[in-house]
């Protein structure tokens, strides 16, 4: 004889979904910075020291940035547009740099890159989401929050959380093309052997203060506090089912 069915207990409600932090690779990441940023600059007084004239150095040294795009296209077997087009510019000033025989041409092209990365910046503040919080993801996500949320489900919950990632694109972005500003008015007044060095010391210090700025907003905002105003919206919500839901992507 069979034994009669034993009722079941009710389906528990699915949990918000939880995404472990993503660990990024600052050795990988300084390697890339390095092969851009500082080897240039060293590779153009090294040149320089062995007696080649300013615009010649300056177009060697503009070669090995062109050089990491295309080894890390080649690697990750993906286009970056952003990387393509800051290429690009690399060249076409080089080439009118060559063809004008002015070395401060050249110079003055890390404002054109920069000012044309801080515009890309501020295109994508309403993109959903920005890419300021694209960057911060890997090393942020799972360690905000109350109880560490996935950031689509923040994103998706959240006004505030979504009001403070394109605040943060717009500081980025108004910052980067002032930069780009100084540099061009720097490559046109001051002297050619100074602007390298002088361009290289700008990105850190572009850098710090953009860390400082963004992370006091970023404080101030409630962000890094689970019990802030931020997330009252999901420590108030009843505790029906809160699955991730993707977001659109740059």
């Amino acid at each position: 004889m069979s034994l009669p069915k034993q009722p079941q207990p009710p389906p528990l409600s699915a949990p918000r979904a939880q995404q472990p932090p993503r660990r990024s690779k600052p050795g990988r990441t300084a390697l890339i910075l390095l092969l851009d940023i500082a080897a240039p600059i060293v590779l153009f007084y090294i040149l320089r020291a062995f007696g080649l004239s300013n615009l010649p150095a300056l177009l060697l040294s503009a070669v090995l940035p062109g050089l990491s795009t295309v080894v890390q296209v080649v690697r990750a077997r993906h286009f970056d547009s952003l990387a393509a087009m800051m290429t690009g510019a690399t060249v076409l000033t080089a080439l009118s740099s060559l063809i004008s025989g002015d070395p401060r041409f050249l110079l003055a092209k890390d404002g054109w890159i920069t000012g044309i990365y801080g515009i890309w910046l501020l295109a994508t503040t309403r993109s959903n989401p920005p890419v300021v919080m694209m960057f911060a993801r890997p090393l942020l996500e799972g360690r905000i929050g109350p109880d560490g949320e996935s950031w689509d489900y923040l994103w998706k919950q959240l006004p505030g959380f979504r009001r403070i990632w394109r605040t943060a694109s717009v500081i980025w972005g108004v910052a980067t093309i002032l930069d780009g500003v100084v540099r061009f008015i720097m490559a046109y007044s001051l002297p050619v052997n100074v602007v390298p060095a002088l361009n290289g010391a700008q990105y850190a210090v572009l850098f710090v203060l953009l860390q400082v700025v963004t992370n006091v907003y970023y404080f101030r905002a409630g962000l890094y506090d689970p019990q802030s105003e931020l997330y009252a919206p999901i420590r108030s919500a009843d505790s029906g089912p809160r699955l991730s839901e993707g977001v659109d992507h740059v």
